[in-house]
């Protein structure tokens, strides 16, 4: 009876739902916003050098968050297999950030130093040289494009508008630091610093 009184009343049930879903919303917002400071401990993330930058932006470009996502969830499951959890201050540089939630490959914010250059430059070229039931595609064109150190300076100055802490010696060395560098090594580079910083307590340790 109760049910066809609010279904019968559009308004009454429209103020129901919105009543629902702004508890829930609150039960999922207060309490990270209330822990935040607690649960991120000493967080002090650098920008991205340039090469690395150049390499993010590789990324985006090639669709690579598409399969992987960067957002190790606070669960037993997920920190086994791939480190400690994500926290949202090592994301703050991203633009757009990399959280994803598909993962036809494996996440990837703690892949920097598990594998050598080397590792990263046969999978890049041929993910299957290095995992046979791979489904990834290689990115063989990736040694051959270099990186404009122009468009890198002028990007910089873009992502220090936007809140990227780079410094003016950042963006004037930014040409110099890409010269001669492949979309390979940018890309490489920009893999093998995910996760290093590991910011997490006042050490910077891993819980």
């Amino acid at each position: 009876m109760n049910h066809d009184i609010i279904e019968s009343r559009l308004g009454l049930l429209t103020v129901l739902i919105l009543i629902v879903i702004s508890v829930g919303g609150l039960v999922e917002i207060v309490p990270l916003v209330v822990s935040s400071a607690d649960s991120q401990g000493d967080v002090k993330i650098a920008p991205r050098p340039a090469l690395q930058q150049a390499g993010f932006d590789i990324y985006v470009r090639e669709g690579c968050y598409l399969c992987h996502s960067q957002q190790i969830r606070p669960f037993r499951s997920e920190t086994e297999r791939y480190g400690a959890y994500s926290i949202a201050a090592e994301s703050q540089y991203d633009h757009p950030f990399q959280f994803g939630s598909k993962r036809t490959g494996p996440d990837l914010a703690r892949v920097g130093g598990r594998y050598s250059d080397d590792w990263h430059r046969v999978h890049l070229n041929n993910p299957r040289d290095v995992v046979p039931e791979s489904n990834m595609p290689g990115f063989p064109w990736l040694a051959k494009a270099s990186i404009d150190g122009v468009l890198m300076q002028r990007k910089l100055k873009v992502l220090r508008m936007l809140g990227t802490p780079y410094s003016d010696e950042d963006i004037k060395n930014a040409p110099a630091a890409v010269q001669g560098k492949t979309e390979r090594e940018a890309l490489i580079a920009y893999l093998q610093g995910l996760g290093i910083d590991k910011p997490r307590g006042s050490g910077g340790e891993a819980p």
